[in-house]
């Protein structure tokens, strides 16, 4: 689908580590300001036991699950909105992406320097928060000047707008995102939408701390977990570190250090999945002897839109959906019982397909 979530923070938070080791692209992660300068983008499969189930019990000749675009931005810093270190480059990064994770450091090393001289998750956070503001400051002023010689043409829509925007200035004046202005209709949410504002992006927190911490938590990780929970936001605490050295791993040896650190998966599954759920997006599922494939689409498609993912085709041609739940399919065991259930539905053009959905469409152009 081309949705993106870039990963952003203070330079030397592990940034391009935990991209490093979300794609294994090895891309240098040095112990200095401004290491990433263009953005790294890397797929990234997402862990489906789903799907897995499924190919073993169809005997499928191929597997295919869904993905997330990571983009590893470089670092921020304090006055990126006037900017600072490249700044305005980095914010236009920003604006390209779908959603945010914004890395913050959680773990103190001497031997590993912070741009702000000392490890500080809530003032990192802050900083970052402000110059994104900022620059949403500076994008809405903009608009405002553009859409008033709109306006003096008598056109209605801008007039609208406009008033959104001019109650939107004091609430990004006071220091607040976005995400937390209440639009007074759909109209205005789109007109929102449709300005791309940094502030107005779904975000998580991932709080890269070292072992210790990932295995106890520490102050530091409470600190930041804290704040989101007044934002409704998610937090997933990782060691960097560690997931880089995993992702070098063989499957065997991998499953052998898991345990040793006490974890049933890779800190980075949690990441991929977060992610995917901050993009607004679902799973279905397609199965049979040649292909179990993952299939991505957004909150809320309908059937027809869902079809329209495999080919446009599907979607122009649409005639019904044959579903069936994953969760049915895996109680009673095969796509038989599931029938003999009663729980293999038909489904037309209005119904909203579901997460972990088993669908066949049929169609005709």
């Amino acid at each position: 689908m081309g949705i993106a979530c870039g990963i952003v923070g203070l330079p030397n938070v592990g940034k391009s580590t935990l991209f490093n080791a979300l794609t294994s692209n090895n891309i240098e992660a040095a112990n200095y300001p401004f290491c990433t300068i263009e953005p790294n983008v890397g797929i990234v499969a997402v862990p489906d036991e789903r799907l897995d189930a499924l190919s073993i019990a169809y005997e499928t000749q191929k597997k295919v699950p869904t993905t997330v675009e990571f983009v590893d931005i470089a670092g921020l810093v304090k006055g990126a909105a006037q900017g600072e270190g490249l700044g305005n480059q980095f914010l236009s990064h920003i604006r390209q992406v779908d959603a945010i994770a914004q890395v913050v450091r959680c773990f103190s090393d001497d031997n590993v320097i912070h741009v702000s001289g000392s490890v500080d998750p809530l003032r990192d956070i802050e900083i970052i928060e402000t110059e994104l503001i900022l620059k949403d400051i500076e994008s809405v002023a903009k608009r405002i000047e553009t859409l008033h010689k709109k306006a003096r043409a008598n056109d209605k829509d801008a007039k609208e707008e406009i008033e959104m925007l001019e109650r939107l200035q004091p609430h990004l004046d006071g220091g607040r995102t976005v995400r937390s202005f209440q639009t007074a209709s759909d109209v205005e949410t789109l007109y929102l939408r449709n300005l791309f504002l940094l502030t107005n992006k779904p975000q998580m927190y991932i709080a890269n701390t070292d072992e210790e911490g990932v295995k106890n938590g520490n102050a530091l990780i409470s600190a930041v977990r804290e704040r989101a929970a007044k934002e409704n936001a998610i937090v997933v605490s990782i060691c960097a570190k560690i997931e880089a050295e995993i992702s070098q791993l063989e499957a065997e040896d991998r499953e052998l250090f898991l345990a040793d650190l006490g974890m049933e998966e890779p800190g980075l599954h949690r990441v991929i999945r977060e992610a995917y759920q901050l993009l607004g997006l679902i799973t279905y599922l397609t199965a049979g002897e040649k292909e179990c494939r993952a299939w991505t689409v957004k909150k809320n498609s309908t059937a027809p839109q869902a079809a329209g993912a495999i080919h446009t085709d599907f979607e122009r041609g649409f005639i019904r959906a044959e579903v069936m739940a994953y969760k049915d399919w895996k109680r009673l065991g095969t796509e038989a019982a599931v029938k003999e259930a009663g729980l293999y539905r038909t489904e037309g053009k209005e119904y909203i397909v579901q997460d972990g959905d088993i669908m066949y469409f049929r169609f005709n152009v």
